[in-house]
């Protein structure tokens, strides 16, 4: 029962809530005969990990062992104790006593007393409900009592301890409601109203959201669907008459609920699992079935249920070739068909074709069931010198760049971040160099507030940048590796999901300059790095430049604007670049290629040219690459030094180095001397410079 399921297990928290197994509630369902030190361990060795076992005295000779499991998430089927059942019976070949379930339905039919209206299927698929009249609420049968206390749930009465019982004995939560609490007779399964609050059984008030789904009456909401039973219809010692719910909610619908509430309960860690949707039925006949003996009462003919059709599953054919193959040993095939079987699989005789049961929601293809009678046949039998071929395998040219990527970037003391692919409107409006155009929306927010798909990661990161210095002071220097999602050029376009690289430093202009460039010698990148200057929204005016290589537009940097820093009240001035890595990976040379290196010396010359305040070093580089030819072993920058009354204004001079070099003879003076003229022609003639004696 959702409200009183909240009393256990109040020293774990909800992500490693385990499954506490009581030893005598085991043996109703099987013969126990192994000790249960080698039971934990078997258990431990298929995939049960074992954390603890414990002692509990009843004050009696005959006390109970209760063994404490950690459940993988995958394995929602054992969070009851048929579901273990199941596999210590398939592990040690026992036959497992699955409960009888005898009902005795009066006259009365229940669609007479109960409507139930399902208007939120996508977050309930299937509900069920059952009505018992005339019940007396009063303490449990001593043997369902001692079972719950001893895997620690708190006693209530026979009609919450019955659907906690039946909880932990299959797996399928259930809910109680007192039938003369409901207005109109009516149950709605409907998403929460905006600004509608619900006191708990646990007599706090919570305000839910329109995403949440609720159980509710004509009037209000009775419950929060899969997560915990509301006050206003709590089963107390008054109550007489019972709607007994068995219901399948969604994970995703219960595990965004139970969070937002900050309530977390065994139901909702069951839900968020998956629960058996055969078992749903079952689990409602035996929890009426334990409230008749204890409770007295008449159950009304027929059941409520939304959704009574059950897909069936897809079988699933599992070749001996491949399970040999995979596990390296033979196994045969009337073992793997008793483990499969034993498992609940059904089997089409003459094939090799299973069909996994509705419990078992993690088989769904042929490495599945591998896994599965690996498992169960023992890992501890495949030799250690088995032979299992293998196939040597190598990172993609993707990753290589990645790493490459990062490593610069870490090496240059800026932190990797993730941030989210959805911001605010106003955030994204901050920063656009790609496109100008709308950002794609979501048709619902993913995040509270934020409906926009990001035109680029420079906002997110300045935004992290913000909070660091908000909360620590600290100026940090961030990049991060994500999609941008682009607009198209037209409505009727197809947006670009493009993989970019984004950073935000407060290092000067140049140094960011430097770590790209870095960046670019890094991955093999043999064209020289050149920038131009444009306009670009959220980046300073002047200080917004494009990155090229060679023909290539790799992406944008500049200076970030002071009026967007204010937004983060962040202190000036902060760089930001925005790289595409689709266009960076187009220009790499990830395989390092083949050089010859010169055994003749070489010769190097310094030139000091005096050229406008325009000109960029890249553009004298370049005309110095060409002018030159094979012969060039290098080309580096100097210095550069401004005299206004030597040289006029707007005017500078830039030293370089030039380095010769043949690769079949010593280079002559006179041929140096000759390659340097055309260097001193060619940047005369292209760039108006003028050589300094």
């Amino acid at each position: 029962m959702y409200g009183a399921e909240i009393l256990c297990f109040q020293t774990r928290t909800p992500s490693i809530l385990p499954m506490l197994v009581s030893w005598k509630w085991l043996s109703r369902y099987l013969d126990l005969p192994m000790k249960h030190e080698d039971l934990a361990l078997r258990l431990s060795l298929s995939g049960l990990n074992h954390e603890e076992t414990t002692t509990v005295d009843d004050g009696s000779s005959n006390g109970d062992v209760v063994i404490d499991l950690e459940v993988t998430s995958n394995r929602g089927d054992c969070l009851g104790h048929l579901g273990v059942a199941r596999e210590i019976g398939v592990l040690y070949d026992l036959p497992v006593n699955t409960p009888s379930i005898d009902l005795t339905p009066s006259s009365t039919d229940v669609q007479s007393l109960l409507q139930v209206e399902n208007q939120f299927i996508e977050a309930c698929p299937r509900y069920t409900a059952r009505v018992i009249e005339g019940i007396k609420v009063g303490p449990s049968p001593d043997w369902m009592a001692e079972s719950l206390a001893a895997v620690g749930i708190g006693v209530v009465n026979n009609v919450v301890d019955a659907t906690n019982y039946v909880m932990l004995e299959c797996g399928q939560p259930l809910h109680a409601f007192d039938y003369s609490k409901l207005a109109g007779e009516k149950i709605i399964v409907r998403p929460a109203n905006k600004g509608e609050t619900i006191q708990a059984i646990d007599h706090r008030s919570y305000a839910l959201e329109p995403a949440m789904c609720v159980i509710a009456d004509a009037k209000e909401a009775n419950a929060v669907a899969g997560v915990m039973g509301g006050a206003v219809s709590e089963v107390d010692e008054a109550t007489t008459n019972l709607v007994v719910e068995a219901a399948i909610f969604t994970p995703l619908s219960v595990r965004r609920t139970a969070r937002k509430l900050k309530l977390h309960s065994p139901s909702s860690y069951r839900f968020e699992r998956r629960v058996d949707p055969v078992g749903v039925d079952w689990a409602s006949r035996r929890v009426c079935q334990l409230i008749l003996e204890s409770a007295g009462g008449k159950l009304a003919s027929g059941v409520i249920d939304t959704a009574p059709n059950i897909e069936l599953r897809e079988p699933v054919v599992l070749r001996l070739s491949q399970l040999e193959r995979i596990l390296g040993i033979s196994i045969p095939r009337e073992e793997v068909e008793r483990i499969l079987v034993t498992l609940g699989c059904d089997s089409k005789p003459g094939t090799d074709s299973y069909v996994p049961p509705t419990w078992r929601h993690d088989l769904t293809r042929e490495a599945d069931l591998i896994e599965e009678v690996a498992r169960i046949h023992g890992y501890e039998e495949i030799p250690e010198d088995s032979p299992i071929p293998v196939a040597p395998s190598s990172k993609r040219p993707f990753d290589v760049a990645m790493e490459r990527v990062r490593s610069v970037m870490i090496t240059a003391g800026i932190s990797e971040a993730m941030t989210p692919s959805l911001v605010t409107k106003q955030i994204d409006a901050l920063v656009s160099p790609w496109s100008e155009r709308k950002p794609l929306k979501t048709e619902t927010p993913m995040l509270k507030g934020a409906r926009c798909l990001r035109r680029s990661l420079i906002p997110s990161l300045l935004e992290g940048r913000g909070n660091n210095w908000a909360m620590a002071s600290i100026h940090a220097d961030l990049f991060e590796i994500a999609h941008v999602y682009l607009p198209g050029e037209t409505d009727a376009a197809l947006p670009d999901e493009q993989y970019t690289l984004a950073l935000v430093s407060g290092q000067d202009y140049l140094e960011v300059k430097g770590v790209i460039e870095t960046l670019c010698v890094s991955m093999g990148i043999a064209d020289p790095i050149r920038v131009e200057t444009v306009e670009r929204p959220g980046l300073a005016k002047g200080a917004a430049l494009a990155v090229h290589c060679g023909e290539r537009h790799l992406g944008y940097m500049g200076i970030i604007d002071p009026k967007v820093l204010k937004t983060w009240k962040l202190p000036s001035p902060v760089v930001a670049a925005e790289l595409s890595l689709v266009k960076l990976l187009e220009a790499a040379r990830l395989v390092p290629q083949q050089q010859s290196v010169s055994v003749f010396p070489s010769v190097q010359r310094d030139l000091n040219f005096v050229v406008a305040e325009s000109v960029r070093w890249s553009e004298l580089e370049q005309v110095v690459r060409s002018a030159v030819g094979e012969e060039l072993a290098g080309v580096a920058y100097r210095e550069t030094y401004r005299d206004p009354k030597k040289d006029g204004a707007n005017r500078k001079r830039i030293l370089l180095s030039v380095e010769l070099q043949r690769h079949d003879g010593t280079l002559s003076g006179e041929q140096a001397d000759s390659l340097i003229q055309k260097v001193i022609g060619a940047c005369g003639k292209e760039l108006s410079a003028v050589l300094l004696s």
